[in-house]
């Protein structure tokens, strides 16, 4: 199996996709938004919650991957691919997996089931299968608040003592205690990923080895710095850090992701904020208060 995960740590950017004024993917301006992420020093999360992948075709969603793909590999840096491959077919899920797979991807994000509302059994056996179809490193994604369903600490720790290819955790469900019983559960390689901005000092202090960011759409390097700062156990700093950044972490979710970061990325002339149906862009108060906060931190935004 090829489970390198030496680069499975820091921060990640779940990345946002660029639309045209047709709603069709950029292609350009993804590539050149993915060349300033790695810049940054951030690992790439492509075709997650955050990339609208839930209103992505098949085909779509192989070109962001694959385009991600490229970016990385010509880069200098050769930043870690964590691409998002979940769904609620076990079997669709595996495809995606084996795609991402095939395109060179260091790893694959994947949520747990939604809508169809699977018992403990049912998630185990659900990562079970893909582990068994793939070789390359898989995180267990948990967001009770999308999914509709939490996955236990306890059914995380069967799957990484069962599948040697089960190596992490995304933590998304806001209860500190559950995520810092995954980290007390499971061996000392297995890495639990902040997956809220605003808890990963929290995350990070409890044992945590990075997070997969929202905010880095935006500040890339300020992200890379904060969570240096953790790893460096330089706590009272990054605790600075983390009171400086939480506007900007609560802002981000004044309406559904990715519609504030996706407005913040076109105030500072990264892409358009353009999103697909049946998300809409932002209302006009919720603009104002993303623009304050983006002013707040001293970026140099558009005045139109």
């Amino acid at each position: 199996m090829n489970l390198n995960i030496s680069k499975l740590n820091g921060a990640f950017s779940a990345l946002i996709s660029p639309m045209d004024d047709d709603g069709d993917l950029c292609k350009s301006t993804y590539r050149n938004f993915i060349r300033r992420q790695i810049r940054a020093g951030c690992g790439l999360v492509p075709c997650g919650t955050t990339g609208e992948s839930a209103t992505m075709s098949h085909q779509e969603h192989e070109n962001v991957i694959r385009w991600c793909v490229e970016e990385a590999q010509r880069s200098n840096e050769k930043p870690f691919v964590l691409a998002g491959a979940g769904s609620n077919n076990t079997k669709e899920a595996i495809s995606l997996s084996r795609h991402a797979e095939r395109m060179g991807v260091d790893g694959v994000l994947l949520i747990t089931p939604y809508y169809n509302k699977p018992t403990q059994k049912g998630l185990y056996a659900h990562y079970a299968a893909i582990a068994s179809e793939i070789n390359i490193p898989i995180v267990v994604y948990n967001c009770p608040g999308r999914t509709g369903g939490n996955i236990l600490p306890q059914t995380v720790q069967s799957l990484s003592e069962d599948y040697a290819n089960i190596i992490g955790y995304k933590a998304a469900s806001g209860n500190l205690a559950q995520i810092q019983k995954v980290i007390n559960l499971t061996h000392d390689n297995f890495v639990v990923l902040s997956g809220d901005d605003s808890l990963t000092y929290e995350i990070m202090k409890s044992g945590g080895k990075g997070v997969i960011s929202v905010a880095s759409n935006l500040i890339p390097e300020r992200m890379v710095q904060f969570v240096q700062l953790m790893t460096n156990n330089q706590w009272s700093e990054a605790r600075i850090e983390h009171n400086l950044l939480q506007d900007l972490f609560h802002n981000l979710f004044i309406e559904t992701n990715p519609a504030p970061a996706k407005y913040g990325a076109e105030i500072l002339n990264l892409m358009s904020s353009r999103v697909r149906l049946p998300l809409v862009g932002l209302e006009p108060s919720s603009k104002t208060i993303m623009r304050s906060t983006l002013e707040n931190l001293s970026l140099q935004i558009n005045q139109k």
